[in-house]
């Protein structure tokens, strides 16, 4: 058996009166996260990890923020696409390990059902996905609530 890992991440820019789209979640807060897609930083730092383990690039280079197939898209789709590129090298996902850093709104509660939407989309056990949330304790444009970091590993292994 073969096995890699990957390492993904991503930032996006927060905006008032913008949807937060956090894991295919709406976490109905007063900021959102601004970009090309729906800007959902969590998964896109998983399609990161997931193509950079697989040496398929990264997000930019198969969802260009110039193309406008891609315009206003939910990352699921995006994370289901990633997932195909992937699976088309013979390459299945161990596990997948991923760190959101924001000051707010709390997202423990959301946890549960960003770890079953991922699941479902990309038919993997809910077992195999761990998401985590910290903040930065105040300091720099996250602690501001400028902006929202995601983090993410995977291992993916093909017999």
């Amino acid at each position: 058996m073969k096995i890699k890992v990957g390492f993904g991440f991503d930032v996006h820019q927060l905006k008032d009166a913008h949807p937060f789209i956090i894991g295919g979640v709406d976490l109905g807060h007063h900021k959102g996260a601004f970009g090309h897609s729906d800007a959902d930083v969590l998964l896109h730092a998983i399609c990161d990890a997931l193509l950079g383990a697989a040496n398929l690039g990264d997000i930019g280079f198969h969802f260009k923020n110039t193309d406008p197939q891609w315009k206003g898209v939910s990352s699921i789709l995006l994370l289901q696409e990633t997932v195909k590129l992937i699976t088309e090298k013979g390459w299945e996902i161990g596990n997948i390990d991923a760190m959101l850093c924001l000051e707010a709104p709390k997202i423990n509660p959301h946890i549960p059902q960003m770890k079953a939407n991922i699941a479902s989309a990309i038919a993997i056990s809910e077992e195999d996905i761990s998401i985590k949330a910290t903040t930065n304790e105040t300091m720099g444009f996250i602690g501001r609530e400028e902006g929202v970091v995601a983090y993410a590993v995977c291992l993916i292994q093909k017999n």
